[in-house]
């Protein structure tokens, strides 16, 4: 899936090679996840994938380093997937025509890493499609807490794409935890999550994909630390908040509702 670019303390995702693993997962029920965006980018001759979610009927919120690509890339989402080897009547595929990654976005050691991708047209909110939550200013999760990340990815670094998309639970750190692992480790605009019995991880990917907690996003995968594969790097949404806000409505003066997504 995603190589590994090494770095002193951490490894960084890079998206050319593909859109990350789910380790120790479970099959979600189909469609229970609809804020869930599956991304097709193409750069030059090889495709590469990543995840994505919906915030808006036009908006999407990835990685920074999915998109962070010498030749500016054509970048599909596709919504309301569930298998995406298959051409489901719930589908939706829709293409960015824009992408805004954080001016201070940096690919040597991940920081910042966050871009909001404009769809061309607004997606279709229906049963299959809804937006998320996401935290605000000052919303943050605390250690110990428990929360998801959906992907599409490998189950195993043997394995090829999932077909059907995959869910696994795991803990919010402590933050020192992944500070002693990685001197680039930001606690301002970085969650650190892991699982202590290293059965569980997106340590290659998932890029881009939401970590939700009580049905709301408060994290971007991001990257994993090298000198311990099941320690993880998430981008911190609510850090970013005020800049989200700030890009959507660039995007539209108009504001433009999306009830949340619920069970």
């Amino acid at each position: 899936m995603l190589l590994l670019l090494l770095l002193t303390n951490a490894f960084v995702l890079l998206p050319w090679a593909g859109a990350g693993r789910i380790i120790g997962g479970t099959k979600v029920k189909a469609h229970s996840r609809p804020y869930m965006a599956f991304l097709e980018i193409k750069s030059g001759s090889k495709p590469s994938w990543c995840g994505g979610f919906l915030i808006r009927p036009d908006a999407v919120l990835s990685a920074a380093h999915c998109v962070d690509m010498r030749w500016r890339p054509r970048v599909t989402v596709i919504l309301g997937a569930h298998n995406i080897r298959r051409q489901e009547k719930s589908q939706q595929r829709i293409p960015v025509v824009k992408r805004v990654i954080h001016p201070q976005y940096s690919r040597k050691d991940g920081k910042n890493d966050i871009v909001l991708l404009k769809l061309k047209k607004k997606a279709n909110i229906t049963g299959n499609v809804q937006c998320i939550s996401i935290a605000k200013e000052n919303e943050r999760v605390s250690a110990g807490d428990l929360c998801t990340v959906s992907g599409w990815g490998q189950t195993s670094k043997k394995e090829v794409l999932s077909d059907v998309l995959m869910e696994v639970e795991l803990e919010v750190k402590n933050e020192e935890i992944c500070e002693q692992l990685s001197s680039n480790f930001q606690c301002q605009s970085m969650i650190c999550v892991g699982d202590e019995d290293s059965k569980k991880a997106t340590s290659h990917g998932d890029s881009g994909g939401p970590l939700v907690c009580n049905k709301k996003a408060y994290g971007i995968v991001s990257h994993a630390l090298k000198k311990n594969h099941f320690a993880e790097v998430f981008t911190r949404i609510s850090h970013f908040e005020p800049w989200i806000q700030k890009q959507l409505k660039r995007f539209s003066r108009k504001a433009i509702s999306c009830f949340p997504f619920s069970d």
